[in-house]
């Protein structure tokens, strides 16, 4: 064996850390193995010998040294709002950034870019996080090759001008989208996710497991859906929000989580009940006092109250939007189960399937 092949010893971990270790390096062209410690009592969680060739040993003390400053970096920001924006390299990618980027100047906080990665056969149609040419056993070097090109696309359009000049930070991560967004956001402790969506057409056509459906419908970030032909550009030219409400208390502290993200804008608010008759006169008289509430409490909107048929809600939502322009909706969102998910899909569930305007979802 040459001593350029010979393998040396550059740190010892838990598993959990060696993986992760070991992702990152393979990630950059470098072969890794790991070995158990305890070669006595062999359990793997009490600690792993990560292990490379000498000739490795360079770039590998490089890579780390980068990840312990990032670390530390992280450190640093905790106290910093963290947009979370999940990416798959397409336009609406760039689409969801340039909102997401937006969000995070008016929040002062910083973003965090994420793309997940299955290296293994996977075909289910639900994956709009990955393609054919990622499930091979390169699928990690072939998605940091991506995320380095969109990472030098965004530092281009902050220098044009196109994106606010605005802190970010790019992860890549192997698992499936959804879970991977939900313990991403957890980890980095993220105030929204930005997630950009398909159109109404294409979306129908993806209706079981849509992962930004699985994210919304986790209930435990709030969450922007961006869909690929929302018409503004800047928050700042959303106008009028139609607010669904359940009629309980929990919801008027979505709609303070709303109140904080759009501080110091003049908004139009239609409080739109979910599926009330119009004939229902205790609704009717709840949904007044509530109107008067929210205009009492948030003096720099404006608000007024809409009941919509519930024998053909979504239909009448869709006229009353046109008429109303309506550019965003708002959805207070409870965590719910595989089976209610199933058999009884959320108001929030069957918006983003079935409308292009964007929506956010604030969890309950």
């Amino acid at each position: 064996m040459e001593k350029s092949d010979r393998l040396i010893t550059i740190a010892i971990h838990t598993y959990a850390k060696a993986l992760i270790l070991k992702t990152m390096l393979e990630n950059e062209g470098i072969p890794v193995v790991i070995n158990n410690v305890n070669l006595i009592q062999p359990v793997v969680s009490s600690g792993v010998r990560v292990r490379i060739k000498e000739k490795d040993l360079p770039l590998a003390l490089k890579l780390i040294e980068q990840m312990a400053d990032d670390e530390l970096q992280k450190s640093e920001d905790s106290n910093i709002p963290v947009v979370l924006i999940p990416i798959d390299f397409s336009d609406y990618s760039i689409k969801a950034c340039q909102i997401g980027f937006d969000f995070a100047k008016q929040m002062k906080g910083r973003v965090v870019l994420l793309h997940s990665y299955i290296e293994m056969p996977y075909t289910m149609a639900m994956m709009p996080f990955s393609d054919d040419e990622y499930n091979d056993k390169h699928a990690g070097q072939k998605a940091n090759i991506k995320m380095k090109d969109f990472e030098n696309q965004i530092k281009e359009h902050i220098e044009k001008g196109i994106l606010p000049k605005i802190k970010f930070t790019c992860t890549i991560v192997e698992g499936v989208p959804e879970v991977s967004i939900i313990e991403c956001a957890k980890h980095e402790n993220a105030s929204l996710i930005v997630m950009g969506t398909r159109g109404k057409s294409k979306k129908e056509e993806e209706l079981i497991g849509s992962v930004t459906a699985e994210v919304l419908d986790a209930g435990k970030y709030p969450v922007f859906s961006v869909p690929e032909g929302m018409e503004a550009q800047k928050i700042s030219e959303l106008k009028n929000v139609a607010f669904f409400s359940n009629f309980i208390q929990q919801d008027l502290l979505s709609f303070d989580i709303f109140a904080r993200l759009f501080k110091d804008r003049k908004l139009n608010i239609s409080i739109i009940p979910i599926e009330i008759q119009k004939n229902d006169d205790k609704s009717r008289k709840y949904l007044d006092q509530l109107v008067k509430y929210c205009q009492t409490h948030y003096t720099n909107f404006n608000f007024k109250a809409e009941i919509l048929s519930s024998d053909n809600y979504l239909k009448d939502f869709e006229e009353y939007a046109k008429d109303q322009n309506i550019d965003l909706m708002l959805i207070p969102n409870k965590k719910r189960n595989i089976f209610a998910r199933l058999f009884s899909p959320s108001v929030a569930h069957r918006m983003v399937f079935h409308s292009d305007i964007p929506l956010l979802v604030v969890p309950i």
